[in-house]
This record gives C-alpha cells, sequence and structure tokens, in this order.
C-alpha cells in the first residue's frame, strides 16, 4: 500500500461517514414527507421531494467518485475541493468558483 493511499483514507473515511449521514437525513426527511397525509399534487410538497431526490442522486455520485478516486477533485477545474467545502456539502462536485459558473 503506497504513503499516499494511507494518507488519504482517514480523509475518505470521515467523508463516507459524511455522506452516510447526508443520505440518512435526506431519506428520513422524505419518509416525514411522505407521512404528512398531504397529497402529491401538493406543489410545495413534490418539489421538496424532488430536491431531496436530487440531494440523494449527489450523494451516491460522490460515493461512485469515491470508488473511483476521484472524490475532492472539482469536475470544472480539476483542482482539489478545499476541505472545508467538503466538510460543510460532502457531495458537492465542484469548488467555490466553478459552482459560480454553472449556476
Amino acid at each position: 500500500m503506497s504513503l499516499d493511499v494511507t494518507r488519504a483514507e482517514p480523509h475518505l473515511h470521515e467523508a463516507r461517514q459524511r455522506l452516510e449521514h447526508a443520505r440518512n437525513s435526506r431519506l428520513a426527511q422524505l419518509q416525514a414527507l411522505d407521512g404528512t397525509g398531504q397529497t402529491s399534487d401538493d406543489y410545495l410538497l413534490s418539489e421538496q421531494k424532488a430536491a431531496m431526490q436530487r440531494a440523494l442522486k449527489e450523494i451516491e455520485g460522490a460515493f461512485a467518485r469515491i470508488a473511483n478516486g476521484t472524490y475532492g477533485t472539482c469536475l470544472g477545474c480539476a483542482k482539489p475541493i478545499p476541505a472545508e467545502r467538503l466538510e460543510i456539502l460532502p457531495y458537492t462536485r465542484f469548488c467555490v468558483a466553478c459552482q459560480r459558473r454553472t449556476t
């Protein structure tokens, strides 16, 4: 095992934990929304569910990036995403500058 992999492993373990927490939180939120008794025709309810589903898709994408070794690398500029940003938003695909350009 290379030294670089050994150093990266604790970082990836923490990232996986953050991602698991984010996934579990979104799944609980979806379950709570499903239990409101409101109809699926409710615009706000459907928008909230769609946002949770988008976040879950981003989280699954982050797990895939961990698996393929690209987690923490900006998809826009290919530079490392700052650790502070990944702590706050562990499933982000972009650094702040590239995220601003995509929105």
